[in-house]
């Protein structure tokens, strides 16, 4: 989105709701309009709809559905355009049995927007929105097992990790964004993640000063800094035993989507040909 229009569109936002959140007023990124500013479409424009289906391809007519886990899901915005793109559905259009194909389990720190994820959901059956602090280490465990027993599993098939990076980064310091990353890398056998560039948050920074606000308490000591994309590439491939499957490319606000895939999951969940040959082309980028 160009800057002029950007501007535009956070500025009918406080016309709206004058008593909303003005943009970088929301220091853990909980945003009451954040799809405006970057929507789906722009995510979904690089991946391939049929991904889930080639990276978990169908076994037999009583196969397990796919588990999902969308980290900071805002109000859901993202988590049902990914659903849908996913299943191929239309606007307006549901699958029968689609549930059984795909579950998703979607958490985010604010209450209001999971609330209001929770209403404007098309998809209750599949679709399971909680507020869920995921750097709360006592109580994360609980609501993260609570769904997976459902389906007697242990991990999730895949998480999504969309431009919460530098949030935690930015509240948690170097070692929370390690710990997360780790404890993430930890839940899933593939992991999708967008990382923020170093320029968001110097703008985050600024524009919390601008408001009058506190400053990041960790902004100008995080010794984590630079390429973000290669940091975070380095940390989950160096340091959390997995590996970069591919890039599939950076949406219009210049931000990378990056597979990854948990090492010991290559024996039960080998790459697709198709995402191979492009393995070495996006690891070689790094």
């Amino acid at each position: 989105m160009a800057a002029a229009e950007k501007l535009a569109a956070e500025e009918a936002v406080e016309t709206e709701n004058p008593g909303a959140l003005k943009p970088g007023a929301a220091p853990f990124g909980n945003f009451p309009h954040y799809s405006r500013f970057h929507p789906p479409e722009q995510r979904l424009r690089l991946l391939p709809p049929e991904l889930l289906q080639q990276l978990f391809p169908p076994e037999g007519p009583d196969r397990r559905p796919i588990l999902g886990l969308d980290v900071g899901c805002n109000s859901g915005d993202l988590s049902v355009a990914l659903y849908k793109h996913f299943l191929s559905l239309r606007d307006g259009e549901s699958c029968l049995g689609a549930s059984r194909e795909l579950r998703f389990l979607c958490c985010d720190i604010d209450p209001a927007l999971v609330e209001r994820a929770e209403k404007e959901c098309p998809f209750p059956d599949a679709l399971t929105f909680i507020t869920l602090d995921i750097m709360d280490q006592r109580n994360r465990k609980g609501p993260l097992r609570s769904f997976l027993s459902q389906f007697g599993r242990s991990v999730f098939d895949i998480a999504f990790c969309m431009s919460v990076t530098m949030w935690i980064h930015l509240n948690h310091g170097d070692h929370g964004l390690w710990e997360f990353l780790a404890h993430l890398s930890s839940l899933c056998h593939y992991l999708l993640v967008e990382p923020q560039p170093w320029k968001c948050y110097r703008a985050a920074a600024r524009r919390l000063r601008k408001l009058g606000l506190h400053n990041f308490d960790h902004f100008h000591s995080l010794s984590i800094r630079g390429d973000m994309t290669s940091q975070i590439v380095r940390i989950l491939t160096q340091d959390h035993a997995m590996e970069l499957v591919r890039c599939f490319g950076n949406t219009s606000w210049d931000r990378s989507l990056l597979l990854f895939r948990a090492k010991h999951t290559t024996e039960t969940h080998p790459t697709p040909e198709s995402l191979t040959e492009e393995a070495e082309r996006s690891r070689s980028g790094f």
